[in-house]
C-alpha cells in the first residue's frame, strides 16, 4: 500500500476518493502532508473521504503522527494520518484483502 502525499495544491476531492478506495480495498489508509497548506487540504479530503466512506456504511478513525522526512538532503517534520474503520464498519461488500497490522513498536 502506498503512502497518500498531500500538497497545498492538492484536490481534496480528488485526495478523499484516494483514502475511501484505499481504506475499501486495504482497510486502511496513509496520508502524509508536510506545512500547514498541505495538513489543510489533508484535513478536508479527510472529511469529504469519511462520507463516502458513510454513505457505504463504514465509519473510520483517524489517528495523527508524527513523521520524519528527508527532502534534498534536509530531515522534515510531516504530519501522517492514519486512517482505518472501526469495527462496526460493513465490509461485506468490498473483497477483504491483505490486513497491516500496526506494530506496537513503533507507535
Amino acid at each position: 500500500m502506498d503512502m497518500i502525499k498531500v500538497s497545498a495544491n492538492s484536490r481534496t476531492s480528488s485526495v478523499a476518493g484516494a483514502i475511501a478506495g484505499v481504506v475499501r480495498e486495504h482497510h486502511r489508509a496513509e496520508v502524509q502532508a508536510i506545512g500547514a497548506g498541505a495538513v489543510n487540504q489533508a484535513m478536508k479530503a479527510l472529511v469529504l473521504a469519511t462520507g463516502y466512506l458513510k454513505n457505504d456504511g463504514i465509519f473510520v478513525s483517524c489517528v495523527p503522527e508524527f513523521a520524519d522526512v528527508t527532502i534534498d538532503d534536509k530531515v522534515r517534520t510531516a504530519i501522517k494520518l492514519v486512517i482505518e474503520p472501526s469495527p462496526e464498519s460493513n465490509f461485506s461488500a468490498f473483497p477483504i484483502s491483505r490486513r497491516v497490522e500496526r506494530d506496537p513498536a513503533t507507535v
